[in-house]
C-alpha cells in the first residue's frame, strides 16, 4: 500500500550519517552494522527547514539569542489549527530539549523521596529523570491485549493507576502521550480518566508530547492540556522533524504559580537559553510547507510499518508485533525465544549487524523496539539480519 500524498519529497535516498558524529550511527565503531535503536530517523529534515537554517548560517553570527514574538506565533498557530490545543505565549517556558525540561519539572514540583508514577513500558528516560532528583519510579504497568489479527496492543490498567495514585507520597505522574514503545495514540476518553484519577488523589500529570505529530494511518493524537487544566505539558518539533541537535523545546504551564516554580527549576538546571538554530528550526517546521512535507513523512512511515509487519509475519510467523498507533518505534515480543532482550539485544549487533534496543530499557523484558523510520531498502536489510538472527538464535 501506497499512503504518500501528491507532494513529492525524497525519503528513499538515504543519508550518509556515518562519520558525522551522529550518535545514533557512530557510537558503534563496526561500519557493518544497521542502526535501527534510538529515536532519531534517517531522513533529512523539511526542506523549509534546511532552507531557514541555511538563511540563519549565511548571517553570520551566532550570538546569545532573543526569542521573539514570531517564535511563539508560530508554536501557539500550529498546535490551535493542527490539534485544536490553545494556550497562549505567557504560558510557555522554552528550553533546550523535553527530557531536560522533565528533570527540571520533577525538580520543581516533587520532594526527594516522592513517588512519579510511570506506566511501564515507557521511556527509558523517564526513570532516570525520576531518580537523579531523588524520587522514586512507581509502576502503573499497562496492560497487555491480544488483538484478533495476531498483533498485540496496550490499554491502561486503570485499577493499577489508581493505586498508584491513592499511595502515600505520590505527587506527580508522568505520562506519554502518545506512546513509547507502547504506540498508543491514548483516545480522549483514556485520557479523561488519567486525569479524573490523578485529579481526585492530588497528583499532578506531566504529560511529555514529543510524539504527537507521528501518528499512523487515520490515528490522531489528543492533546492532554484541554483535557486537564492543571498539567504540565512538554512538546518539541524534534521527533517529528528530524532535529534533536537542535536543541529546542516547549512547556507549558497554565497555572501560573507552577509555571514560577518551573521557570526557577529551568534556571537552576541552566537550561534556559537556547540556540539560534532551535528557534529558526521551529518556526519553519510550524509552517504550511513544514506540514506539506510531515504529511508525506507520515505517510511514509505508515508504509514502513505495514513493509515491517508483512516481513516479520512471513520470516517470523511465531513472533507477534504491536499495533502501531504513533511513533516509528513498533515493539516485537521476542519473549517466546527464552533469552533475556537484553543478552539478544548485543548478539544481533554483535553476530547479525543490527542494531535494535531491548525491552529492559522500558521496564518490560522480553521484547525489541525496532526504529522503522528509514529508507526503505535500508529498513528491509535491516529486518533481513534481524530475522535470520533471531532464526539462529531460536536454533540454539
Amino acid at each position: 500500500m501506497d499512503n504518500r500524498p501528491n507532494h513529492t519529497f525524497d525519503f528513499d535516498t538515504p543519508a550518509d550519517r556515518r562519520g558525522s558524529g551522529s550518535y545514533k550511527w557512530d557510537s558503534d565503531p563496526d561500519p557493518e552494522v544497521i542502526p535501527l535503536w534510538v529515536a532519531d530517523m534517517d531522513f533529512r529534515t523539511a526542506p523549509c527547514v534546511i532552507e531557514a537554517l541555511r538563511r540563519r548560517v549565511d548571517h553570520g553570527v551566532f550570538g546569545y539569542t532573543l526569542v521573539g514574538d514570531d517564535y511563539y506565533e508560530a508554536l501557539t498557530r500550529w498546535f490551535a489549527d493542527r490539534h485544536g490545543y490553545r494556550f497562549d505565549r505567557e504560558q510557555v517556558i522554552y528550553t533546550s530539549g523535553v527530557v531536560p525540561a522533565i528533570s527540571a519539572i520533577i525538580k520543581a514540583l516533587a520532594k526527594e523521596g516522592e513517588g512519579v508514577i510511570v506506566q511501564t513500558p515507557v521511556y527509558n528516560c523517564f526513570f532516570s529523570s525520576i531518580r537523579n532528583n531523588g524520587c522514586r519510579v512507581v509502576e502503573a504497568p499497562l496492560r497487555r491485549e491480544e488483538l484478533p489479527d495476531g498483533r498485540f496492543t496496550y490499554r491502561m490498567d486503570f485499577e493499577a493507576l489508581e493505586r498508584a495514585a491513592a499511595g502515600p507520597g505520590n505527587t506527580l505522574m508522568l505520562l506519554c502521550n502518545p506512546a513509547n514503545p507502547a504506540g498508543r495514540a491514548w483516545t480522549a476518553d483514556e485520557l479523561r480518566r488519567v486525569a479524573e484519577i490523578c485529579g481526585r488523589n492530588g497528583v499532578r500529570v506531566v504529560s511529555d508530547e514529543i510524539h504527537c505529530e507521528l501518528t499512523i494511518g487515520d490515528n490522531r493524537y489528543t492533546p492532554y492540556g484541554p483535557i486537564d487544566p492543571r498539567a504540565v505539558v512538554c512538546l518539541s518539533p524534534s521527533k517529528a522533524f528530524n532535529t534533536a541537535g537542535l536543541q529546542i523545546a516547549n512547556i507549558i504551564c497554565p497555572d501560573s504559580d507552577v509555571k514560577a516554580l518551573v521557570d526557577k527549576a529551568i534556571n537552576i538546571n541552566e537550561v534556559c537559553d537556547v540556540n539560534p538554530f532551535g528557534v529558526e528550526g521551529l518556526k519553519a517546521a510550524y509552517s504550511p510547507e513544514g506540514a506539506l512535507w510531515l504529511e508525506a513523512l507520515k505517510a511514509y512511515i505508515t508504509d514502513n510499518y505495514e513493509f515491517t509487519l508483512s516481513f516479520l509475519a512471513e520470516e517470523l510467523p511465531y513472533l507477534k508485533l504491536s499495533l502501531l498507533e504513533a511513533t516509528y518505534l513498533p515493539w516485537l515480543d521476542v519473549s517466546s525465544l527464552g533469552i533475556p532482550s537484553e543478552t539478544m539485544e548485543e548478539w544481533l549487533k554483535e553476530n547479525a549487524k543490527v542494531w535494535v534496543n531491548c525491552g529492559e530499557m522500558y521496564g518490560s523484558g522480553g521484547y525489541l523496539r525496532i526504529n522503522i523510520a528509514c529508507p526503505r531498502r535500508q529498513l528491509a536489510e535491516g529486518l533481513k539480519r534481524l530475522a535470520a538472527g533471531l532464526k539462529q538464535l531460536k536454533r540454539q
